[in-house]
């Protein structure tokens, strides 16, 4: 049901699946996204058995309304729906969730010695191109950060059109493009070691690819579920 990241200091992070929940249909069967249209009490019951997995409270997570933005907001637990694409803490006990079904998860941690923060980030190609990556950074803090690169879609399947080859390239540099698909994976790893992330991990599974494993937009369209990132900083 979940990756495990395995990351120095007092942290639980995983990236979810598609797998273990109590949705049917397009939804099927862990699917974390209220907004979908997927049966809200099942939604509640997926959340829980994430949360479940890392131990911690699921009324306590806290998770924005995304939006492709490069917006990073201390998490508050148990908030909802304010717009952002990422969350960071410092503080124990405050789970965190960022969703996608395409889009890049990331995790940022704080493994330089300093206090123990931790942030989670939704990146699609906009969010990169504004700087999301940046922005957990700046909130996690320091230099000598450790990151992780969870599913997303492929350089193998995802297509984009030359404004979008052409950005990427000017911004990250050249060799991201192999005829017209992009390597989200990366650019976010250029990202975050440009940035100040020493130790990047990349899970580098596609998304649309595994269709057993991952919600995907670019295979299936809407309706669908999201899967995403949870992270909380143990103690």
């Amino acid at each position: 049901m979940i990756l495990a990241w395995t990351v120095s200091g007092p942290y639980a992070v995983a990236f979810s699946t598609r797998k273990g929940g109590v949705s049917e249909g397009p939804f099927a069967s862990l699917n974390l996204g209220r907004l979908t249209g997927d049966d809200p009490d099942r939604v509640d019951e997926n959340r829980r058995r994430l949360c479940a997995e890392v131990g911690v409270d699921v009324e306590r997570i806290a998770l924005n309304r995304q939006h492709h933005s490069a917006t990073v907001h201390r998490a508050v637990p148990g908030s909802r729906g304010v717009p952002g694409d990422g969350l960071w803490t410092d503080a124990p006990n405050e789970p965190m969730i960022a969703l996608a079904a395409d889009c890049l998860t990331i995790a940022i941690a704080r493994t330089n010695g300093g206090r123990p923060a931790l942030a989670v980030l939704h990146a699609g190609w906009r969010g990169l191109l504004e700087g999301i990556v940046e922005a957990g950074v700046v909130a996690v803090g320091g230099t000598g950060l450790a990151a992780a690169i969870g599913p997303a879609i492929g350089p193998c399947c995802y297509e984009v059109g030359d404004d979008v080859a052409e950005a990427f390239a000017e911004r990250f540099g050249g060799g991201l493009v192999q005829g017209r698909n992009l390597d989200l994976w990366s650019a976010a790893d250029r990202a975050l070691r440009v940035a100040g992330c020493s130790s990047v991990d990349r899970f580098d599974l596609c998304t649309r690819c595994n269709e057993d494993l991952f919600f995907s937009e670019r295979r299936t369209g809407k309706p669908r579920g999201t899967h995403g990132v949870i992270g909380v900083v143990t103690s």
